[in-house]
């Protein structure tokens, strides 16, 4: 990795970096290291490299590895040897930034996500939308996911192939810039269309401040205005990208169960025919017609999705 003095006296970003992937990565920033913040990168073709560059600094690298929307940068030095570039976009602009573990510490809550299932579900089908480009995997659960086109958002859940619940994942680079162009708003009417939806952003509420290029309070008072006026769709900070990852498995799974139980739910998502009741039986008189039928039901409280699709399906052309 070598680092040398821009050239440029018009520039804002008074140090050029160069890494040795392809033929030569050359980025222009703001200092030699991302020692107290994720540093602003802009990439500059391979030619801008000067002939004779005033050299700051220069470090063997033990690994320079492109994953994903990230390079993974190793340095052969006991101290400041981890960092990582990381593409993303802002404003609706691709974007670049140099962040170090120091950088992201305080954004890492030191946290174990539990493996157990969410609402007892044994396997939760999440359609990925296909235009999602580093999708979630969800390891260590109990996902399926299926990649197809969804009408909003990035992570779905069908029943009779409609989409009743999304969630948009938002990195804060990109949920500045979308808010800013004015995206965010399409995205959220869309969203509130829907029976159940929701934002998750994959940082703190907190970083929001700390936005260099937008004015914060522009960006708070955005986020506010949206919150009021699409009270249905909340804004979820997660901190991390592993926590906005758990929060969507566990806030699918808790909307997969919301559909098989709420009467309300079941009118949303399935239309009803024009000869059928207006509304569902009650959970008592499911609950008697399940015990007829040998099933073993609770005495009290909430029935089992299954004892409610036993019923529908039994009575589907009553």
């Amino acid at each position: 990795m070598v680092i040398a003095r821009n050239p440029d006296p018009e520039s804002r970003l008074p140090f050029l970096l160069r890494l040795p992937l392809s033929d030569g990565l050359v980025f222009r920033t703001s200092d030699t290291w991302p020692r107290t913040k994720a540093l602003f990168c802009y990439p500059v073709p391979a030619d801008e490299w000067p002939e004779d560059p005033e050299i700051v600094e220069q470090v063997r690298l033990r690994s320079c590895v492109r994953r994903g929307a990230a390079i993974d940068v190793v340095l052969d030095r006991g101290r400041e040897n981890r960092s990582q570039i990381v593409f993303t976009q802002a404003r609706g602009r691709d974007a670049v930034f140099w962040q170090s573990p120091r950088t992201r510490k305080q954004a890492r809550p030191n946290v174990r996500t539990p493996t157990a299932r969410a609402a007892g579900i044994a396997e939760l089908t999440i359609v990925v939308d296909s235009h999602e480009r580093y999708p979630y995997k969800f390891p260590g659960q109990q996902v399926d996911t299926v990649r197809r086109a969804l009408a909003c958002g990035d992570y779905g859940l069908l029943v009779d192939d409609r989409l009743v619940a999304s969630v948009e994942r938002k990195s804060l680079a990109d949920l500045v810039g979308s808010l800013t162009s004015g995206r965010l708003r399409f995205a959220m009417a869309e969203l509130a269309a829907l029976p159940r939806a929701a934002v998750v952003v994959e940082d703190r509420y907190s970083a929001v401040f700390k936005f260099e290029r937008v004015r914060p309070a522009m960006i708070a008072d955005g986020l506010a205005e949206l919150q009021v006026r699409y009270p249905g769709v909340p804004i979820v900070f997660c901190e991390t990208r592993q926590l906005a990852e758990e929060w969507t498995y566990r806030y699918l799974a808790a909307a997969h169960e919301w559909t098989g139980v709420e009467d309300v739910a079941c009118d949303r998502i399935t239309p009803q025919h024009k000869d059928a009741p207006t509304a569902e039986p009650s959970t008592a008189d499911v609950r008697a017609w399940a015990r007829g039928e040998g099933m073993k039901v609770p005495d009290r409280g909430r029935l089992r999705p299954q004892v409610w699709a036993a019923w529908r399906n039994a009575h589907a052309s009553g």
